[in-house]
C-alpha cells in the first residue's frame, strides 16, 4: 500500500468524520436559536399582559418635594428637578398599555369625531405586535411615548433592565412610526403625591436618557371597569386648573373606556375645556422628533425578533400539540390492535395441517466465539427437526472451529471469505436443503420449542414470512431494563400491531422464518441497506405474501451493555430502516399487500419513528421554557399524564408478554435518558441520509451472557 493510498483514504475518513459532525452543529444551533426565541417571548409575556401589580414600595423620603407637591410633567434632566402642568382649563388625555387591535382603533375613533388629541404612552411588545396602528396613532396628530417594553415596574429592576425595556420600546416605536419618543409613563404610576422611592428612580433614570417623565392628576380607574359613568366621574375636572387624565387603550377590555371617551369628550366640550396631547398642553414642542435610520433598523429587527419569537411559540405549541394527540393514538391504536391480535390467536379458526417437515436453520457468523457455542446449542436441542447452518463470514475468532468442536449432529459449517451478513445468508439460503427456513444470528438463543412455534404460521399458504418474539436476554442494570422495556413494550405492541394490519416491515434477524419461494421471488437478501432484515421483509409485503408475528416464539438475544454500543447498533438499525423506506417509498403508490406495507407500515414508520423524534428536541425545549415562564404546574401535569399512558401501554405490553412488571419501576428514568439518546440517535440517522454518507457497518460487542440462557 502506497503513502498516496493511505494519504487518500485519510482525505476521505475527515470528509466522512466532518460530514458527521455538521449535523451536530446545525441541531446545537437550531436548539440555541429556539431557546433564544423562547426566552425573548418569556420575557416578553412573562411580565405583560398588563395586569400585574407594581412592587410594594411605600417609603417616600428620597422622592424630591418638587415632585410631590409639583405638576405631573416632570424633567430630572440636567441634576434638577422641575415639574410643569397643563394651562387653565386645559386637558392632556393619555391612555396606557396600548396599542391595542380591539381598543386603539375605537379610542382613535372617537377622538376624530370631537376633534380631539391625545397621547398614547405605548407598551413596546404591543408596538411590536401591532406596528400599523402605533402609525395610525401618530398620523392622527396624537402623540407616542414610552411606557416600557413588557410593562415592568422598572422601580424593582436592575439598572441594565431599565435600560432595556426603555431602548426597546423606542426602537420599535420608531421602526413602527418612524419618530422617537421624548416623553416616559412609568407603569403602575398614578398622581404625584402617590410617587415612591423605586418610581422615583425609575423617573430620575429616565430622566439621565433624556425622558420627560408624565404623571397624571385625575386616575380614571377605567382598569377597574367601574362602569362608564364612574369613569366619567373620575375624569372630569372640578375647577379651571389644568389636568392630566389617565385612561386606557390596552391591557383589557376596554369598552366601558370607550364609552367613557366619548361623555367625557362632551362635557369637557361643552364646559369650554381644550383637550390635547401633553406636549402641546405644557408647551414643549417636538416631543415627538424624527427617528435616526439605525433606531429605525435597530427597531425593525426589534420587530423582527419579536415577531418571530411568537411564529416558534405558536410553532411549538401545535408541534406539542400533535405529538400529545400522536403519542395519544399510538397507545389507543397499538393496544387495541394487541388486543385484536390475542383474540385471533386464541379464537379457534379452521383447523390447518400442523407443520411437521424439518426447517433448515441458517446462522450467519462473523467473529461470535463469545455466543456461537450457546446459540447452536440451543437451536440443535430444538423440539422440531432441524438442519443447522453455519456461515463463517471470514472470522478471525476461531468461531467456525468453535462449532465444529461441538460435534452436534445436523451441524453444517461453512466458511467464506468476509462478504458481510447479506451475502452469508444467501450463501446459507442456496445450501439449505428445505423448503422452509429460520435465519437467526449468532448472538440468539432459542428455547426448545422456538422453531416449531415460528413455523406453524406456514400452514398458510400466503405466509411467506414470520417474526418472532425477541427477548433481552442481559436484562441487568439500568441500561438492560430500559432495553427489555423497549422491547417489549415498543418492538412487541408495534409487530402486533403490523400483523393485524398486515403490514409488517420488519422480521427481526435475531429470529424470522421464511418460505423459500418467498426468499427466491424477491432474490434472496439484498445488500442494499445496512437494515437488510427491514429490507427482506418490505420486498416480501411487496411481493403479495403476508408477514405475521408469532409471539410464542421466543428467542433470547444480547442488547448492549454500554452506551457506545447501544448508539452503533441503534444508528445501524434506524439508518437502515430510512435506507429501506427510501427503497421502497413507491410502495405507497401500489394496492394490495405493497400498498397496506406503503400507506400504513411506512406511515407509521414516517410518523413515530422519524418525525416524532425529530420533535422530540423541540418538545423538550417547550417543555422547560413552560416550567420557567408559563404555569410549571400545568406542565408537570401534562407531563405526568404522558408518563402515566407509558406506563398503563407498558404494564399491559408485560402482561401480554407475561413478563414481570417490576422493572416498570425505571420507566420514568427512560423517557428522561433512554428516550432523549434514541432521538439523537434518529436526527443523526436523518443527517447522515440528507448528506448522502454511506455508513460503514457496526458490529456489536458481544459479552457471553447468553451462555447462561443456553
Amino acid at each position: 500500500m502506497t503513502a498516496d493510498t493511505l494519504t487518500r483514504r485519510e482525505h476521505r475518513s475527515a470528509a466522512r468524520a466532518a460530514k458527521t459532525r455538521v449535523h451536530w452543529v446545525v441541531l446545537v444551533a437550531v436548539l440555541v436559536v429556539l431557546a433564544a426565541a423562547l426566552v425573548v417571548h418569556g420575557y416578553v409575556t412573562a411580565a405583560d399582559p398588563r395586569s400585574g401589580t407594581a412592587a410594594e414600595d411605600t417609603a417616600t423620603d428620597q422622592v424630591p418635594a418638587e415632585v410631590t407637591d409639583g405638576g405631573p410633567v416632570i424633567d430630572p434632566r440636567d441634576g434638577g428637578v422641575r415639574t410643569a402642568a397643563p394651562a387653565q382649563r386645559t386637558v392632556a388625555l393619555t391612555f396606557d398599555d396600548g396599542p391595542d387591535p380591539r381598543w386603539t382603533p375605537e379610542i382613535l375613533r372617537v377622538l376624530r369625531e370631537h376633534d380631539a388629541t391625545a397621547t398614547f404612552f405605548a407598551v413596546g411588545s404591543a408596538v411590536a405586535d401591532n406596528p400599523g396602528l402605533a402609525r395610525e396613532v401618530v398620523a392622527g396628530g396624537n402623540e407616542i411615548g414610552v411606557h416600557t417594553f413588557t410593562h415592568l415596574d422598572l422601580g424593582a429592576v436592575p439598572a441594565w433592565q431599565q435600560n432595556l425595556e426603555l431602548v426597546a420600546t423606542q426602537r420599535a416605536i420608531a421602526a413602527a412610526t418612524g419618530v422617537s419618543a421624548t416623553l416616559f409613563r412609568p407603569p403602575y404610576s398614578s398622581t404625584n403625591t402617590a410617587v415612591t422611592n423605586d418610581t422615583w428612580a425609575a423617573i430620575d433614570a429616565a430622566g439621565a436618557d433624556g425622558y420627560l417623565s408624565v404623571l397624571s392628576t385625575l386616575d380614571s380607574k377605567d382598569w377597574t371597569a367601574p362602569g362608564a359613568d364612574a369613569i366619567v366621574d373620575a375624569s372630569t375636572p372640578t375647577g379651571a386648573a389644568g389636568s392630566v387624565i389617565l385612561m386606557h387603550d390596552g391591557g383589557g377590555d376596554r369598552s366601558q373606556s370607550v364609552a367613557a371617551l366619548d361623555q367625557l369628550l362632551t362635557q369637557l366640550d361643552d364646559r369650554g375645556y381644550r383637550v390635547t396631547s401633553v406636549g402641546e398642553a405644557i408647551g414643549v414642542e417636538a416631543t415627538n422628533p424624527s427617528a435616526s435610520w439605525w433606531d429605525r433598523v435597530a427597531g425593525w429587527a426589534t420587530i423582527a425578533v419579536v415577531r418571530t419569537s411568537d411564529l416558534v411559540v405558536t410553532a411549538l405549541t401545535w408541534a406539542l400539540l400533535f405529538s400529545g394527540i400522536v403519542v395519544l393514538l399510538r397507545a389507543v391504536l397499538v393496544m387495541g390492535a394487541a388486543i385484536r391480535h390475542v383474540r385471533r390467536v386464541r379464537t379457534p379458526g379452521p383447523m390447518l395441517i400442523p407443520i411437521t417437515e424439518p426447517v433448515s436453520v441458517i446462522v450467519p457468523a462473523y467473529n461470535e466465539s463469545a455466543g456461537i457455542a450457546a446459540a447452536v446449542r440451543s437451536i440443535a436441542a430444538s423440539d422440531h427437526p432441524v438442519e443447522i447452518i453455519v456461515v463463517d463470514d471470514g472470522s478471525t475468532d476461531g468461531t467456525a472451529d468453535i462449532v465444529e468442536r461441538l460435534g452436534l449432529p445436523r451441524v453444517r459449517v461453512i466458511r467464506q471469505q468476509n462478504q458481510g451478513k447479506p451475502a452469508a445468508l444467501n450463501t446459507g439460503i442456496r445450501a439449505a436443503q428445505h423448503e422452509l427456513i429460520v435465519m437467526v444470528d449468532g448472538d440468539t438463543v432459542f428455547e426448545p420449542d422456538t422453531v416449531r412455534l415460528l413455523v406453524q404460521p406456514f400452514a398458510d399458504p400466503k405466509v411467506g414470512a414470520v417474526s418472532g418474539n425477541t427477548k433481552v436476554a442481559n436484562r441487568g442494570g439500568l441500561l438492560g431494563r430500559w432495553q427489555h422495556i423497549e422491547y417489549v413494550v415498543g418492538f412487541n405492541l408495534d409487530r402486533r400491531l403490523f400483523d393485524v394490519a398486515e403490514c409488517m416491515p420488519t422480521v427481526p434477524g435475531a429470529i424470522g422464518g421464511f418460505r423459500r419461494a418467498a426468499l427466491e421471488g424477491v432474490g434472496g437478501v439484498s445488500s442494499d441497506t445496512l437494515a437488510e432484515d427491514t429490507d427482506l421483509t418490505m420486498a416480501l409485503c411487496r411481493d403479495g405474501w403476508r408477514v405475521v408475528y408469532e409471539e410464542t416464539a421466543r428467542a433470547w438475544t444480547e442488547a448492549p451493555q454500554s452506551l457506545d454500543a447501544l448508539w452503533k447498533q441503534r444508528y445501524r438499525w434506524c439508518y437502515g430502516t430510512l435506507q429501506a423506506m427510501y427503497k421502497h417509498r413507491h410502495a405507497v403508490r401500489q394496492r394490495g399487500a405493497a400498498g397496506k406495507l406503503g400507506r400504513r407500515g411506512l406511515g407509521y414508520l414516517l410518523v413515530l419513528q422519524v418525525l416524532m423524534p425529530l420533535l422530540a428536541p423541540v418538545v423538550d425545549v417547550f417543555a422547560l421554557y413552560g416550567l420557567i415562564f408559563l404555569d410549571p404546574a400545568r406542565i408537570i401535569a401534562l407531563w405526568a399524564a404522558f408518563l402515566l399512558v407509558q406506563l398503563l401501554m407498558a404494564w399491559f405490553a408485560f402482561a401480554l408478554d407475561r413478563e414481570s412488571p417490576r422493572p416498570l419501576w425505571s420507566l420514568p428514568l427512560q423517557q428522561f435518558v433512554y428516550r432523549q439518546l434514541m432521538y439523537l440517535v434518529v436526527i443523526q440517522s436523518v443527517f447522515t441520509a440528507l448528506a448522502g454518507t454511506r455508513l460503514r457497518w457496526h458490529r456489536m460487542e458481544r459479552y457471553g451472557s447468553l451462555q447462561q440462557v443456553g
